[in-house]
């Protein structure tokens, strides 16, 4: 039994779900999502909620119902409020700067690391050592903000690197100089 895939998903009234075929398309006041799922999961689409049904058990399709419900919440979510990621630099030195679509960190290396934008995201950078990384769609916002964790993980001796704000980064003690 699928909990995720038979919980009914509640539409916002600034919210639009179309539905044509096996494509979904969603609009609200932050812009449009649009993508195309299984056709084995029957989506139904009444005045305020979406419902999921699966004709069998099979193990394949019971995985495809609670993906399918996930995704469309996230495209309804995403439109009327979006979605967003912070992440934080500690170290000495580390810093992030945004000049238009492109965002340079310096994280200790002998060279600037440069991240372009993509289209559909928006970055901020409220002080020299915080990103916030914002967007409709969640896949995209959560794959940018990992890119960007990545330049630098976070080493567990000192704490130093980029993480996400609220991580907790297990510490180790290090050598004792007997």
């Amino acid at each position: 039994m699928s909990r995720i895939g038979n919980k009914i998903i509640e539409i916002p009234s600034n919210v639009t779900v179309e539905k044509n075929g096996s494509t979904v398309t969603v609009k609200g006041p932050k812009g449009e999502l649009t993508r195309e799922f299984n056709p084995i999961i029957d989506i139904q689409i009444d005045e305020k909620e979406i419902t999921f049904t699966r004709p069998n058990d099979h193990k394949d399709v019971r995985s495809i119902h609670g993906t399918t419900r996930a995704l469309v919440n996230n495209m309804v979510v995403g439109v009327s409020e979006g979605f967003e990621k912070k992440l934080e630099m500690t170290g000495v030195g580390y810093r992030a700067q945004l000049a238009g679509k492109t965002l340079t960190l310096n994280v200790g290396y002998s060279h600037p690391v440069v991240f372009e934008v993509p289209e559909g995201i928006e970055i901020e950078v409220p002080t020299n050592t915080t990103i916030n990384v914002k967007g409709i769609n969640k896949e995209h916002v959560g794959e940018l903000a990992a890119n960007i964790r990545s330049v630098r993980l976070p080493e567990p001796y000192k704490g130093k690197g980029i993480h996400y704000v609220g991580e907790f980064i297990r510490r180790k003690e290090g050598k004792t100089g007997k």
